[in-house]
Formats: structure tokens, C-alpha cells, sequence
């Protein structure tokens, strides 16, 4: 969808629910929706602070290992 630059949010947010609805279900899509989360305050300063003193190979680790 090229496109997308040039709809409004709302032509926007219907395309996402009518992809959902398809690709999901009315059922799916809505457990989808129903994840989602806005959440507040700034993730990325967040995560800086988190893993401020760790390295790359620190990080690699963690995510491998779960």
C-alpha cells in the first residue's frame, strides 16, 4: 500500500481493521486489537537506562537465552 502516506488516520485505521478482519477473522482481529497497548512514557529513554551498563554481547546473550 504506497499509498499510505497520503490517507488520513482514519482511511488508515480502517485499512488496518479490514486486513486484520481478513487475514484474522472478526474474532482474531479483535483478540488482536484487544493486545494492544499505548502505554506512556518513553520507551526508548527507558530502555537506555535498563541496559546502560550492558554490552552488545551481554544483550545478544540475554535475548538467546530467554
Amino acid at each position: 500500500m504506497s499509498h499510505a502516506l497520503e490517507l488520513t488516520p482514519i482511511e488508515i485505521r480502517k485499512a488496518g481493521w479490514e486486513a486484520l478482519r481478513k487475514s484474522l477473522g472478526v474474532a482474531g482481529a479483535l483478540k488482536f486489537i484487544l493486545q494492544y497497548e499505548k502505554g506512556e512514557g518513553n520507551y526508548t529513554e527507558l530502555r537506555k537506562e535498563l541496559h546502560k551498563d550492558a554490552t552488545v554481547d551481554d544483550l545478544l546473550l540475554k535475548i538467546k537465552t530467554g
